[in-house]
Parts: C-alpha cells; sequence; structure tokens
C-alpha cells in the first residue's frame, strides 16, 4: 500500500471515529437537556400545583375532586404535560387526565412525596411509562402536615418522539463533518507527499540510512547551521578536526574559531586554508548570506595532511629527483673539465681540479653528523639545499664543532615538532629571497633549551609588522592570488602554536645577512604534545 493511501485512510479513519465519537456525546447531550428542560418544567408545575391556595382548600370539602380536577386539567393543558394527578394523604386521586381513575388509589408508591420528600424518576403507570415528579403537600403554604401529594409526568414515548425528531439533523451534521474531514485528509496527504518529494516510507529510510553513513563515516568534516548561525548537524570528522564533541545546538561564533567561522560566513566555494590548534585544514563554505538574506549554510572541513600525503610523498620524490640531477649536473660538468686538462697535457692541473673539489655534492654539505642528532632533521635540511640551490639560493647548514657529539637524545615527538618548526621556517626564507641570496640555519643546545636561528639575506620584516607577522592569514610576501587552498598566512602561524604548546618562543630581528632572523627556543624537557600537524605550508 502506498504512503498516499495510508495516510488518507488513517484521516479518514481518525476523522471518521472523532466524528462519531462527537456524534454520541452530542445525542447523549441532547437527550439530557431534553430530559432535564421537562424535569425543570414538572418540578415547577408540581410545586405551582401544591402551593395553590385553592388546592389546599378544596383537600377540606366533602368532595374535593369537583374543585380539584378542573384546575389540575387546566393547568396539564397549559403547561404540556402528559398528567396532573393530586391525590389526598391515602394516596387517593382526586384528579386524573381519565376522570374514571378518580376516586382510585395511585399505582405506584405514594410514600417518598408523602414523606414530605420530592420524587423524580421514571415510573410506570395506569398512563404508561413516564418520566415524573411527585412532591408533597403541606397543609399550610409555609409548611406543616403533608395532607397530600402532587404527581406531575410526561410519557417516555413522547421524550423519545421529541429526541428523534432532532437526531436527523445531527446525523446530517456528522456526515458533512466527515465528509470535509475525508477531504481535508486527502489535501493534507498531498501537501505531505509534496514536501517530502513523494517518497515512499522504504525510500525514505533508505535516504536515512544512507545519510547517516556518509555523514558518520566519511572522512570529511561536514557542519551545517540554520538561517540563525545555530549548529544543526556535525559529524564525528568534523568534531574529531575541531576539537569538540559539543557542537550541535550552539551558535557557529561561539563553537568555532574565528577564521573558520570567517570562512563560513563569507562562503568559500573553491576552499580556504585555515589553522585549527596545530592542524591545518581546508574549508569550504557555502555563505550565510544570500543576496543580502540569512540563510542555511554548510561547511566542509578536510584535513590538509590526510588530502595532500600523496601530493606530499611526490613532491619528496620530486625533490630527491632534482638533487640527483643537479647532482648528475655537477659530475658531468667536472668529467668534462678533467677531459678538456687531460687532452691539454695538463696533468698536475687535473690532478689539482680533483683535489679541490668539494665533497658531498648536490645533496649535502658532506658532513655524516645528524643536526641535534635528528637524522631527519638533517635529510630535511638536506632536501632544502638541493632544492635552493636550483633557484640560486645558497642555503647553509652552520654548526660548532662538537654540537651534536654528545646532544642528548630527544624524543620523537620532539624530533617531529622540530621537522615541522625548521621546514616552515627555511621555507618562508627562501621565499622571501631571490637569485644570489643566502640563507643560513643553526641550531644547537644551550642549557637545557633547543635553539634554532634561521637567517636570511632577503628584504626582511618590517619592525611595525613583526608582532603582526605571527598571525593567521598575514604575510610579509606578495599574495598567492585569491583566497585559496594556497593562502598564505598559515606556516608562521603554525610555527607559533607548535612552539608555545612546548613552552618555548620565537621571536623575529633583523639579520646580519641584511634580511631577517627567525629565533626558536624550546626546552629540552618541554611537555608531550596532545596534536601536532607535521608538515611545511606556505607561510
Amino acid at each position: 500500500m502506498s504512503l498516499k493511501v495510508q495516510l488518507l485512510l488513517l484521516q479518514a479513519v481518525i476523522v471518521c471515529l472523532a466524528t462519531l465519537i462527537t456524534g454520541v456525546i452530542a445525542v447523549t447531550l441532547q437527550e439530557r437537556a431534553i430530559r432535564t428542560s421537562y424535569q425543570d418544567r414538572m418540578i415547577a408545575v408540581a410545586q405551582s400545583v401544591a402551593r395553590q391556595q385553592v388546592i389546599l382548600d378544596a383537600l377540606d370539602d366533602a368532595d374535593p375532586a369537583a374543585v380539584i380536577q378542573p384546575v389540575a386539567e387546566l393547568i396539564r393543558q397549559a403547561s404540556d404535560v402528559t398528567y396532573v394527578v393530586v391525590t389526598d394523604a391515602d394516596g387517593i386521586r382526586l384528579s386524573h387526565p381519565d376522570p374514571d381513575r378518580i376516586g382510585e388509589p395511585v399505582s405506584t408508591d405514594p410514600s417518598v412525596p408523602l414523606s414530605g420528600e420530592t420524587f423524580v424518576g421514571t415510573q410506570e403507570g395506569t398512563l404508561g411509562v413516564s418520566w415524573r415528579v411527585k412532591v408533597p403537600i403541606f397543609a399550610d403554604v409555609d409548611g406543616g402536615d403533608v395532607v397530600g401529594t402532587v404527581s406531575v409526568g410526561i410519557l417516555e414515548s413522547e421524550i423519545s418522539a421529541q429526541f428523534l425528531s432532532q437526531v436527523p439533523w445531527l446525523l446530517v451534521a456528522m456526515g458533512a463533518s466527515a465528509v470535509i474531514g475525508v477531504f481535508g485528509a486527502a489535501w493534507v496527504t498531498s501537501v505531505v507527499r509534496k514536501r517530502i518529494f513523494r517518497l515512499e516510507p522504504g525510500e525514505i529510510a533508505t535516504l536515512v540510512e544512507q545519510r547517516e553513513t556518509v555523514l558518520h563515516r566519511i572522512g570529511e568534516g561536514i557542519i551545517t547551521v540554520d538561517e540563525h548561525g545555530v549548529i544543526t548537524t556535525a559529524n564525528d570528522a568534523a568534531a574529531r578536526l575541531l576539537g569538540d564533541d559539543d557542537l550541535v545546538g550552539r551558535t557557529a561564533d561561539e563553537a568555532l574559531e574565528p577564521a573558520v567561522a570567517d570562512v563560513l560566513r563569507r562562503g568559500e566555494p573553491d576552499g580556504a586554508l585555515v589553522l585549527v590548534g596545530e592542524r591545518v585544514l581546508i574549508a569550504r563554505s557555502t555563505g550565510t548570506v544570500v543576496d543580502g538574506e540569512a540563510t542555511a549554510a554548510t561547511l566542509l572541513l578536510r584535513d590538509h595532511t590526510e588530502l595532500h600525503q600523496a601530493l606530499r610523498e611526490m613532491d619528496g620524490a620530486q625533490s630527491l629527483t632534482d638533487g640527483l640531477r643537479a647532482q648528475a649536473h655537477e659530475f658531468a660538468n667536472t668529467m668534462h673539465v678533467l677531459s678538456g686538462l687531460l687532452e691539454l697535457g695538463l696533468v698536475d692541473d687535473a690532478r689539482e681540479f680533483i683535489a679541490g673539489s668539494s665533497p658531498g655534492g648536490a645533496m649535502g654539505d658532506g658532513e655524516t653528523r645528524p643536526v641535534l642528532g635528528q637524522f631527519e632533521l638533517s635529510a630535511l635540511l638536506a632536501v632544502k639545499t638541493a632544492q635552493a640551490r636550483e633557484v640560486g639560493i645558497t642555503l647553509e647548514v652552520r654548526r660548532r664543532p662538537g654540537d651534536a657529539d654528545d646532544a642528548p637524545r630527544l624524543s620523537e615527538d620532539v624530533g617531529h615538532d622540530l621537522v615541522t618548526i625548521v621546514g616552515n621556517l627555511v621555507d618562508n626564507a627562501v621565499e622571501a629571497c631571490g637569485l644570489g641570496d643566502r640563507v643560513e640555519v643553526c641550531a644547537r643546545m644551550d642549557d637545557g633549551m633547543i635553539v634554532v636561528a634561521v637567517d636570511d639575506s632577503g628584504p626582511g620584516v618590517p619592525e611595525d609588522e613583526r608582532a603582526r607577522i605571527f598571525v593567521e592569514g598575514v604575510s610579509s610576501k606578495a599574495p598567492a592570488g585569491a583566497r585559496g587552498p594556497h593562502r598564505r598566512g598559515i606556516g608562521l602561524a603554525l610555527v607559533r602554536r607548535v612552539v608555545r604548546r612546548r613552552r618555548g618562543d620565537v621571536s623575529v630581528t633583523d639579520s646580519p645577512l641584511g634580511g631577517a632572523r627567525f629565533v626558536v627556543r624550546l626546552p629540552i624537557d618541554a611537555p608531550s604534545p596532545t596534536t601536532s600537524a607535521h608538515e611545511a605550508v606556505p607561510a
């Protein structure tokens, strides 16, 4: 059975049941109202007869029926009741619609009114089953002994006839209500179907299951906000990337970091790099304002590390290839020089040329000791040296004698953070330099501190920019283009966050080389990090 038919039938059944119940209640109330109306009329008639002086005086006559019968019949006809029966203290009729019944004892028990109480109920008398009222007649208007009774009633058949005369109108009203309700149910069904895109329950359940699967099992963070800026949906990946499990129900400005909230607000379909803690994310958003009006929006978050893992591996392979190509090129040039010297017969000159050739080639400086005892850091600087040489920049790693001979072994997480810090600072320096410039890196340990200094001969950093250079989105270099995945102003902000987490400090001053000097100081025994980001990003 289709959803349309199910909705229509269910609503029709509900409407019919509600109409039927309402009709039964209305019929019951109508019947009760008729009885109450008759009861009030009968009580008023009976009490009026019982208090009339002419009735009280006639009870003392030798033939009281001669006076009471005409009065009782006149009142009966005027009040539209079935009968008005007056009896004496012995229950003998003194009036009756059938004159032949006068002088006979009443057919029902008169003990209740003769005891001074009022009786209301249904009893069967000489005229049939009737709804009746019995009241006592007191000797005095203000009270006294009971000298008789007055019984006023109406046949149950007359009450039923009056009630049944009104039932057709009730049935018509109920039928009309049911028809209107069914048509209303059909309209509601049509509206509901349109709003759920005419999907069937099975299709809706499948969509919900697929949504939950996609929402909570993909690696991308998904956050949706309504037109008021309140977060309505946040999947598991979003909570993991933002480090907050309590996102839903809070406003975006309250729950998200300013950089992420800014991307959400302005809309960023191509994506922008944002820094959340020490995690670099690509954020995309549809924007919360469309045509000047607030609207719901969706924010997508992707981990830059996970997204570009393959690219980093490819970049590493490319860097190694470039280094080997440069080394092969230098080796070919060396062979050409040697070949020329030998052809000219300058054997001694060739021997001196070989002796004067520098060791290490294009991939290093010939030094076998690792920088700060970290082979990963040494490998990183070797690759950066080769890359710098390819663009005409000299990158030198300055060492002091014995720097790494007795260096304490650093924990793995400290080594990873050093790779992040040095990689970003070297990239920042190389990008600031041009052809023929120079970059120097010095890393040492002093009094329980790791000190890393990166100098360059570039344009430097103006003094008024040095306080802002570590703020996310601020860069001393020319913009890389419109906002997007390569937006600048991320690398130095990441360096400062990593350094601060390790209770260190980073500063920028003028360099003896003429450019900028970045100095990082880290305690060797800094606490272990809770999160880290091991990659170099554009500064």
